[in-house]
């Protein structure tokens, strides 16, 4: 297949012929909505690359890329019908599906974990086996304690020998000024910002201690919008894509374009957070989504307690475009 809802496009078309289609007509243009996870960042790159080069508009959509704010929950305005597509943690995806709500994954943003435990003093602590005894900062989510408990049972610490102390998002802070001797934190995002601070950091990326490889950020729609809008769905994953070749391909030009739309972002910073990504390999121009890696995924975060019980994957994720 070469559309993320192919199939499902399929079996619709006859309905939607019988019914004149969804009212639009021919050639105009559709107006999405997408919610980031987070502030603006190198993971976006992409995205505002397909914005400036015009990907999404060829392809008949009006997209507005729209910030969170505090009090955003990306799952419940996808079912209410306030966004069409957002971009969500995927341990979120799990648990908002836990909760009820139909949302569906239909593409990878990144295509490994962000996380990871980062020691402030790499001299001191230079294996997951020198965490054993010290302080550990997590922000309180159930997938930071799952990222240190792998770390640590990796590495055969036991997890309850280790201190934690609940810090919100405040890790840079917390371990630029000493008052922890690690922290869990995306490697992506505040591991760079540290090492630019001059922090003698050590990373310890969950996926190469105890935990497989997942994409850990994904585009999601609700279950409503893929099948009453699937080619909407599948137009705004294509041209995502588009901008992932140029955030890999052309990292200047995926850079430059998301800091003159997005206020308040430093250059030299994003580049030096998407050079980290592109490193790693965490982005390709194919996003589509992988069944192994999903069903390592919840097999993980279930055994770590993040989630209760393994979710259906072909409920849960559009699977159309397989990488």
């Amino acid at each position: 297949m070469t559309r993320v809802a192919a199939s499902l496009a399929a079996v619709l078309a006859l309905a939607l012929g019988a019914c004149g289609g969804d009212g639009a007509e021919p050639g105009a243009s559709r107006e999405a909505t997408l919610v980031l996870d987070f502030q603006p960042n190198a993971v976006h790159a992409g995205l505002y690359a397909a914005l400036a080069a015009g990907e999404y508009e060829e392809r008949g959509v009006d997209l507005t890329i729209r910030e969170p704010t505090a009090s955003t929950d990306a799952p419940k305005l996808l079912a209410a019908g306030r966004a069409e597509l957002a971009i969500l943690d995927i341990h979120d995806l799990g648990l908002a599906r836990e909760r009820g709500i139909d949302v569906v994954g239909v593409a990878a943003i990144v295509q490994r974990p962000l996380a990871a435990v980062i020691a402030a003093d790499r001299d001191a602590l230079r294996t997951p086996a020198d965490l054993e005894g010290a302080t550990a900062g997590v922000t309180g989510l159930p997938s930071d304690d799952a990222v240190l408990d792998s770390v640590l049972e990796d590495a055969g610490v036991d997890p309850g020998s280790v201190e934690r102390v609940t810090i919100g998002f405040d890790s840079v802070a917390a371990l630029s000024a000493g008052r922890l001797d690690a922290a869990t934190a995306f490697w992506n995002a505040e591991g760079v910002i540290l090492r630019r601070l001059g922090v003698p950091t050590r990373e310890f990326r969950v996926d190469e201690y105890g935990a497989p490889s997942y994409p850990e950020l994904v585009l999601a729609t609700s279950a409503d919008t893929l099948a009453a809008e699937p080619e909407l769905v599948d137009d705004v994953v294509e041209a995502t894509g588009r901008g992932h070749a140029t955030a890999i391909d052309e990292p200047a030009t995926a850079i430059a374009a998301m800091v003159e739309q997005v206020d308040g972002l430093e250059t030299a910073e994003q580049r030096a957070q998407l050079d980290a990504l592109l490193r790693a390999g965490a982005l390709s121009g194919d996003i589509g989504l992988e069944r192994d890696a999903l069903r390592r995924w919840a097999r993980w975060d279930v055994a770590h307690g993040i989630l209760t019980e393994s979710p259906a994957i072909g409920d849960s994720f559009a699977l159309g475009l397989e990488r």
